[in-house]
């Protein structure tokens, strides 16, 4: 069957059975398999993957006034759950060569906050970190990591999932992802104690008791179960969706490599990325302004990088270490289309129009 007739099957199997709202064997069969899928013992499904940084940043202990690492090069939404515990988010610097955190910043900030509490490390655009420079700093520190693997579900470091290298990970099915429920996440661990406290937080903390009784504050942060099967047939095709990906990657680059002032994403002889999102930066008179408006034109959409969290009006008064590389990242970049759904014409449509801001002959 099709990833959609696994769909239809699994989402029938909720009406079926009257289990629309969260909880269901949907809930209990995608968690299950996604934990197998990615080799991780115990997972928990839930409505978003910012749901899941805010329940994994209270799963290792974070309270207010405590001090939290995190990437300045990522989307707000890997930071906004260290406010909702009204901790303090320290933004790292990226490494060049992954675009992720730097460890040379992330040394540094532990010599001006020693007392850290938490590292949150992203995989962005489906590019694995250095996890084994950070894992160690975090272990000689004795800090917890969170991994926010949202746009790198199947990218693999060294052999291993994304993910499942930190304390805990999350991942995010939104409806831009590689695979999605159209909105959800998973939060992961090897630490079963921490995936129980999350499913009892994310169904309001209720006690086991007869009668609704709640003795500590809970949300309302479980995945449905319609929603669970979609992403159980979507989780059938992630090995497709990660061909294709890459297929995209590979043709932009063979098209446009040659041309003056580009460069692609790095991809390290260590890491296997998803390809999530195929990005480039801009060296030269061609800014990527000068690309996004000329596609845009064309009716197709294409993004800066993200625009760094220590740059934000919201997180400017937060502190910042390490040496602008995110900045420059952010200025150089394009994130150029990337779905899967993209046939040989799309592409081909979206190099010509780069082309021609070169001057170059046109495929």
């Amino acid at each position: 069957m099709s990833d959609e007739e696994f769909e239809r099957q699994y989402i029938q199997e909720a009406f079926d059975t009257n289990w629309i709202a969260p909880l269901g064997s949907n809930v209990n069969a995608f968690e299950s398999e996604f934990a197998s899928k990615i080799g991780v013992k115990s997972a928990a499904a839930l409505s978003s993957g910012t749901a899941a940084i805010h329940l994994a940043l209270k799963a290792i202990g974070i309270k207010k006034g405590d001090i939290v690492f995190c990437p300045s090069l990522t989307f707000a939404a890997t930071a906004n759950p260290i406010i909702y515990e009204n901790a303090i988010p320290v933004f790292i610097d990226s490494d060049e060569n992954t675009w992720n955190m730097c460890p040379f910043a992330l040394e540094e900030a532990f010599q001006k906050y020693p007392n850290v509490k938490a590292i949150i490390v992203v995989h962005l655009y489906g590019l694995a970190a250095n996890m084994d420079q950070i894992m160690k700093i975090a272990k000689k520190k004795n800090v917890r990591v969170i991994e926010d693997a949202a746009e790198s579900l199947g990218t693999l470091y060294k052999g291993q999932q994304t993910g499942t290298i930190g304390d805990i990970g999350v991942f995010s099915f939104n409806g831009n992802k590689i695979i999605t429920t159209s909105g959800g996440g998973m939060l992961v661990s090897n630490q079963k104690e921490h995936i129980e406290k999350v499913k009892f937080w994310a169904t309001q903390a209720k006690d086991p008791a007869r009668y609704y009784q709640h003795s500590e504050l809970g949300y309302n942060y479980r995945m449905s179960n319609v929603l669970a099967g979609i992403g159980r047939g979507q989780l059938k095709v992630l090995n497709e969706r990660i061909e294709k990906k890459k297929a995209i990657f590979e043709f932009y680059k063979s098209a446009l490599s040659e041309l003056e002032g580009i460069n692609f994403m790095p991809i390290n002889k260590w890491n296997e990325p998803n390809h999530w999102l195929s990005c480039i930066t801009l060296h030269g008179k061609i800014k990527p302004i000068d690309v996004i408006e000329a596609l845009e034109k064309e009716n197709i959409e294409s993004r800066h990088i993200w625009k760094p969290l220590h740059l934000q009006p919201f997180f400017q008064n937060y502190d910042f270490i390490g040496k602008g590389v995110s900045i420059k990242l952010f200025e150089s970049g394009v994130c150029l289309p990337s779905d899967t759904k993209m046939t040989d014409i799309d592409m081909c449509r979206v190099v010509n129009v780069v082309k021609k801001l070169w001057g170059e002959h046109q495929i």
